[in-house]
């Protein structure tokens, strides 16, 4: 045996390639022409062959299964068997092709029943997708053991891609096709069958749009479905349905009585729940479930000021009653390859699926019409022979061979003429051979001008799809539109603030960084509890929805949402829980957030520039760098634009210098490090503060005028001066 040598990378390339067309073509993309993944296909086959129709009695889920991974599948019992319950879910799958006995799971995610207590059997729908399929309709290829043969693909009588949708991940591809109504579907294949030059567009005013099994409301423009179905991809907003249900007296509840495609109901409430309970969904009093054969999700409102359309639409943008569901038209086309189709493609696709079908059904109807023609022949013969045929059967050793030299008889018809009961040669029996000899040599004559017409083929088509169509419409409700689109919805303009609870809190840090919260706003906090050894460091009043500022000696700024801060009345929490500060980091400033709000940032180097809050704002827990320091310097303070001067201190123990300026000389910046506030030949700049000239400087904690606008003016100059010293121990007393 030769050993060669190949590359490691070609194998692995070639190997994965197939491994990958593999997946695509056996497992995860449905086939255009039926609609079906392979498991799906055979498990139809599969029950179709244990007689299981629709009006037949039900078999075990088990029995089904087993035939299917014996016979065409050899994958996993359990894949098998969902795949099974969820062509039987009508929540699932618009029309059901499978009808299960027992328990078959629910819209709340409760998993179906094991296999051995569930029954199945097919639907009418499901006979729809197999009419036909022993007349020589499709290719049937041979089981994975070669013992038995299965359908490549089924005759199927209505695009059941679709009609039901689809979805799968393969490798490096996806589909995920929505289902859609049937009648209109019909509609846009008879336009198609007319006019093969109908464009996308004109189609989608006949199919505006997909129909899920739980109905809902898609709520696009018709320019961004018309692009989705003109590419084969897009994105299409889907949300629930709702009423109000008035209770009296101004009371109202609100009512959700359809939800988007596949979302379990049990999440939507428990993910709602938990807005209630995070203090979210303030205008929320409580949810309930009220549901039973039909959904109804019960909303309460807290307050019957509220706007109904405004809840909903609040509880749209946060929970799934509004999904975005993603159109990707991925599937195998007539050649087996992989392919994103169009919507005009699609059903292009099918009604040449369904003329090849025709073609073929006419071909052995016309091969089995001229089979039965050539033995009407052999038995015409006899009848106009009967004495000699008889005398033939009787005196010759060899009577076939004889027949066909007497009267120019092939075998086939020989064979059937000594095949003949004596009952068949009376005259009543001739008579309708004659007739039927007419009757197929007409039939045949129609078969052959069918093949050669496509207007015929056309009709045939036509015909077909109003009677399938009919299937549809015999069982109740399954042709009716269950999505609504609404392709003029416009977002509406509300604030969230309106629903919050606005009650006043009182956040208290202490030095030791312990943070906790009180209910209400007072004067005096001196009765406040804190740990021994620890005691008061800031006290913000606030809301409980709004966020604190929190700004440390690194330059980090930290956020935190009030209902996140533990309340009550013991020590609180250590401020570690709520935000990651270092070790060496110090807190040097707290305050409430307000969105209309200016700081001024300093470091120990005397540099220092003006932030707006909004890009204070840390999204994490690690804060955000606002300023930009070098190694051994500090951030020092940080003041609200106050007014419009700044007072600057730096120096030294002894020699503080005041340095006073008009705040127009300070930059506006998102971040760095900033400019030079005042100049000093020793020590660092301890802090700096805004305030109203004409007011003079005022004490922070008891408002008490420490230098009045006159006496100010000895300190006043240009920014990155000295400044002179200050009077005695000023900075102290800030």
């Amino acid at each position: 045996m030769k050993i060669k040598n190949i590359n490691f990378s070609d194998a692995l390339e070639e190997k994965y390639l197939a491994y990958a067309l593999s997946t695509i073509t056996h497992r995860a993309l449905p086939d255009i022409r039926d609609g079906l993944k392979p498991v799906h296909r055979r498990l139809l086959y599969a029950m179709h062959q244990l007689r299981l129709g629709s009006n037949s009695g039900f078999k075990k889920s088990a029995r089904i299964v087993g035939d299917v991974i014996g016979k065409f599948h050899p994958h996993g019992d359990q894949s098998v068997y969902e795949a099974l319950v969820r062509l039987a879910q009508n929540f699932s799958t618009r029309y059901p092709l499978v009808d299960g006995q027992g328990n078959f799971g629910n819209i709340d995610g409760d998993n179906a029943a094991a296999m051995r207590y569930t029954e199945a059997r097919l639907t009418a729908l499901s006979e729809l997708m197999m009419k036909d399929i022993s007349e020589e309709t499709i290719d049937f290829v041979q089981t994975y053991d070669g013992v038995e043969q299965e359908p490549i693909v089924l005759p199927s009588a209505y695009p059941n891609l679709l009609a039901n949708g689809s979805s799968g991940i393969a490798v490096g591809m996806a589909t995920n096709i929505p289902p859609h109504n049937i009648e209109e579907i019909f509609k846009a294949l008879i336009k198609l069958l007319k006019n093969p030059s109908y464009s996308n567009t004109q189609l989608l005013n006949v199919i505006p749009g997909p129909d899920f099994p739980t109905g809902g409301e898609i709520i696009h423009s018709k320019l961004e479905l018309k692009n989705a179905y003109a590419k084969g991809k897009g994105t299409i907003r889907l949300r629930a349905k709702w009423r109000k249900e008035d209770l009296g007296r101004g009371q109202y509840q609100i009512i959700v009585y359809e939800i988007p495609y596949q979302v379990n109901k049990s999440r939507i409430i428990e993910k709602i729940s938990d807005l209630i309970d995070a203090k979210k969904a303030n205008y929320l009093e409580a949810i309930q479930d009220e549901s039973a054969e039909d959904i109804r999700i019960v909303l309460i409102p807290k307050n019957r000021t509220f706007k109904p359309e405004v809840i909903f639409e609040d509880l749209c943008k946060n929970s799934d009653l509004e999904i975005r569901f993603a159109i990707n038209f991925n599937a195998i086309n007539s050649k087996l390859e992989p392919k994103l189709f169009s919507l005009k493609e699609s059903l292009s696709s099918f009604i040449s699926h369904r003329y090849n079908v025709l073609k073929r059904r006419t071909k052995f109807r016309l091969q089995q019409t001229e089979r039965r023609i050539e033995i009407l022949k052999g038995f015409l013969i006899v009848f106009s022979n009967l004495n000699r045929v008889i005398k033939i059967i009787r005196t010759e050793n060899d009577p076939e061979k004889k027949l066909i030299k007497t009267f120019k008889v092939n075998k086939r018809q020989a064979d059937a003429i000594l095949a003949m009961r004596l009952r068949q040669l009376k005259k009543l029996e001739e008579k309708e051979m004659k007739s039927e000899h007419k009757e197929l040599t007409e039939y045949k004559q129609e078969l052959n001008s069918i093949l050669k017409s496509k207007s015929k083929q056309s009709k045939i088509l036509k015909e077909e799809f109003d009677e399938s169509l009919d299937v549809f419409k015999k069982i109740q409700n399954f042709s009716e539109r269950r999505t609504s689109i609404n392709d003029s919805y416009k977002e509406l303009d509300y604030s969230i603030d309106e629903f919050e609870s606005k009650e006043p809190i009182t956040v208290i840090l202490s030095k030791n960084a312990w943070i906790k919260s009180i209910k209400g706003h007072q004067d005096d906090y001196t009765g406040v509890k804190y740990k021994d050894g620890d005691s008061q460091k800031f006290i913000i009043k606030s809301k409980n929805n709004n966020k604190i500022l929190l700004f440390s000696s690194l330059g980090k700024f930290y956020t935190i949402n009030c209902n996140k801060i533990s309340a009550g009345r013991g020590f609180g929490d250590p401020i570690s829980i709520l935000i990651d500060k270092a070790d060496n980091e110090e807190i040097i400033y707290a305050c409430d957030y307000n969105s209309e709000s200016e700081f001024l940032l300093t470091s120990s180097t005397g540099k220092g520039f003006f932030v707006r809050s909004e890009e204070m704002i840390a999204s994490t827990k690690t804060g955000k760098k606002v300023m930009n320091l070098k190694p051994g310097d500090k951030a020092t303070s940080c003041s609200e634009k106050k007014g419009d001067s700044i007072a600057v201190f730096s120096g030294e123990k002894k020699s503080i210098k005041l340095l006073v300026f008009k705040n127009d000389e300070i930059p506006n910046m998102q971040k760095g490090r900033g400019v030079t506030l005042q100049k000093y030949k020793s020590g660092k700049t301890l802090f700096a503060l805004c305030f109203n000239s004409r007011e003079g400087l005022v004490t922070l904690d008891k408002g008490k005028t420490i230098l009045k606008e006159s006496e100010i003016k000895k300190w006043f100059g240009k920014r990155a001066q000295a400044g002179k010293i200050e009077p005695k121990n000023l900075h102290l007393k800030f």
